[in-house]
């Protein structure tokens, strides 16, 4: 597994993090949603220089241009519901991809303690493809191993994941890199935050993404 970090290096995506982080800004949800598919729309944009091209003869009206174009099947995966701006920014730049969608969600028991209940998956074949999974936030890691491996057991093995997560822990990255080592996946963040709360929310974080692009929920 290999962890590339867009925010090591300046550049506007950090403009674009710091705008969901900010408490006031935030709450604009318009802004939070269009901030989160301009980052999908920058991973995608980096992703694409990591797939497989070939030379396309295209014919324009005063001749022939030689135009290298990628080659790779790509399959979109998500994780409903705050994964869908991000979703969107990706599926700007991959618009011909075909789609995926994953229904997981945290719930707290009355310890406090969470556990991820899955509840649906509605995925293409992925065999020999290159998936890429976007998911605004890895917490602990847990939603989005639970989502790739149901994606492996139902659509197949991809040639090549990526995992498009632009806020991300250190404790998530440490047991990715555990559990999938050797494994063909890279994560694309933004930003690792160096803490989790005992709800194992990620700090200092942006908060609940969802909630932000889309309204609270019960």
């Amino acid at each position: 597994m290999k962890v590339i970090n867009l925010g090591e290096t300046n550049s506007i995506i950090n403009t674009f993090v710091a705008q969901m982080r900010d408490k006031d800004i935030q709450k604009d949800s318009m802004r939070f949603r269009r901030n989160l598919e301009r980052l999908g729309e920058i991973f995608a944009y980096e992703i694409s220089k990591t797939m497989s091209y070939s030379t396309k003869n295209v014919v324009t009206p005063l001749g022939i241009a030689e135009v290298p174009t990628f080659d790779d099947q790509v399959v979109l995966a998500t994780i409903l519901r705050a994964g869908l701006p991000l979703h969107q920014g990706v599926l700007n730049y991959f618009d011909g991809a075909q789609n995926g969608f994953i229904a997981a969600y945290r719930k707290t028991d009355k310890g406090n303690k969470f556990h991820i209940n899955f509840e649906y998956a509605a995925l293409p074949s992925t065999e020999g493809k290159t998936l890429i999974i976007a998911d605004t936030m890895l917490a602990t890691g847990s939603s989005i191993l639970i989502a790739y491996n149901k994606i492996l057991e139902e659509g197949g093995k991809p040639q090549h994941t990526h995992f498009v997560c632009p806020i991300s822990s250190v404790a998530a990255i440490e047991k990715l890199s555990k559990e999938l080592q050797g494994e063909p996946v890279t994560v694309w963040v933004a930003a690792i935050d160096p803490e989790l709360t005992l709800k194992s929310y990620i700090v200092p974080g942006l908060g609940d993404a969802g909630d932000l692009a889309f309204g609270e929920k019960r």
